[in-house]
């Protein structure tokens, strides 16, 4: 049987199909997967996203299977080890990031219930699905991922530009970008 037809970006790996195929573009509600996804992209920021998939597993292991209420207590004998773990992005400033997004994470679960109640409200819970004919036509930022991040860096959070925050609606769905021919659209 030959492949469905794709999105294009993920044609270079298996890796990188089988996430397309089973979580990009998907509504995702959970607050540990969100947070999981939102450690990610902003560990990606200025790389690829196959550079963080094939790490993923690596960074699940580092960060205490993203749990955010572990990481928000990192120790700074915790993060000096993160530091020095050649399985991660060894970004300084991106594993203090990690931490300090940990903490403001649970003050909008604090504020809002779940930071799922917090983001999906920007969307008034419902998905945007776009179905661009190319990917070409997928934009980097929108205007509503320049409000979210705006909203996010008020409330403390660090490597959420517009562009990484564009990226992780896509990731848990909040936006689908399919393309209009790929078999997930």
């Amino acid at each position: 049987m030959d492949d469905p037809i794709r999105c294009d970006w993920c044609l270079s790996s298996n890796l990188y199909k089988e996430y397309h195929d089973q979580e990009w573009g998907t509504p995702v509600y959970d607050d540990a997967t969100l947070f999981e996804f939102l450690i990610l992209e902003t560990f990606q920021a200025g790389l690829s996203w196959i550079t963080i998939l094939n790490k993923r597993e690596n960074f699940r292991k580092a960060f205490d299977n993203f749990d955010y209420k572990k990481i928000a207590q990192y120790s700074e004998d915790k993060i000096q080890a993160l530091l020095l773990d050649a399985g991660i992005i060894r970004n300084k400033l991106k594993v203090r990031s990690a931490v300090s997004n940990a903490q403001a994470f649970m003050m909008i679960q604090e504020e809002f219930g779940s930071f799922s109640k917090y983001i999906w409200a920007f969307t008034n819970g419902a998905p945007i699905i776009n179905h661009p004919q190319t990917m070409k036509e997928v934009p980097a930022t929108t205007p509503l991922s320049d409000e979210i991040s705006k909203d996010l860096k008020k409330r403390s959070f660090k490597f959420v530009g517009s562009t990484v925050i564009y990226a992780h609606m896509q990731a848990t769905g909040i936006v689908n970008d399919h393309v209009a021919d790929c078999w997930r659209k």
